[in-house]
């Protein structure tokens, strides 16, 4: 299925299932927020290939997900701040920039990857993340699905400090086994694990 769907170039990586602040402050993100709150549809994340989050149109990565608002605030510095959760992985076939410099793509959804038990092997990759999920907080309770393996390599990719590439590389892969393991592998050589 494609469709058209706001997109918002940014620094970081999410993948479905994750969750995301955001302060949003120029006009066209401001907009766009306004209509997918109103129209209760959503909008698409991309790590920024190059460019920057503000100003220009920056050029994107070609696949990343979709979000929708879960929750939001006006900060007291005036700043919209707002949680978005990924849902869907997407192509992006093609972009156009806008007048006032909002990036739209055409946009085909990947399949749900299915949910899969999160092998015994990657327990240490488990105890990690359970970890890393008692020292964050986030203004609402997040389901925790700690025995599936899409949701366990999801949170640690979007958590752990790694190189922005390296994550879109690991969102780009369609099997959270393969996910787990590049992780394990990364997190043992540097003697996490």
């Amino acid at each position: 299925m494609t469709e058209e769907l706001s997109l918002f170039p940014l620094n970081a990586v999410l993948l479905p299932g994750g969750l995301l602040p955001l302060r949003i402050f120029e006009t066209r993100y401001l907009d766009m927020v306004r209509n997918c709150l109103r129209e209760d549809k959503g909008f698409g994340i991309c790590l920024i290939r190059s460019g920057q989050e503000v100003g220009q149109a920056a050029e994107i990565h070609h696949i990343g997900t979709r979000v929708h608002v879960v929750d939001w605030e006006q900060k007291a510095d005036g700043l919209l701040g707002i949680w978005v959760q990924g849902d869907m992985k997407f192509n992006v076939l093609k972009t156009e920039v806008c007048a006032d410099q909002l990036l739209v793509g055409q946009v085909e959804y990947q399949p749900e990857e299915d949910q899969a038990f999160l092998p015994e092997e990657f327990s240490d990759l488990k105890i990690l993340l359970q970890h890393i999920l008692e020292q964050i907080k986030t203004p609402f309770s997040e389901p925790q699905k700690i025995d599936d393996a899409a949701w366990v390599a999801g949170r640690l990719i979007e958590w752990l400090p790694l190189d922005l590439d390296h994550k879109q590389k690991l969102l780009e892969m369609n099997d959270p086994l393969s996910r787990l393991f590049c992780l394990r592998d990364e997190m043992q050589g540097l003697d996490v694990l």
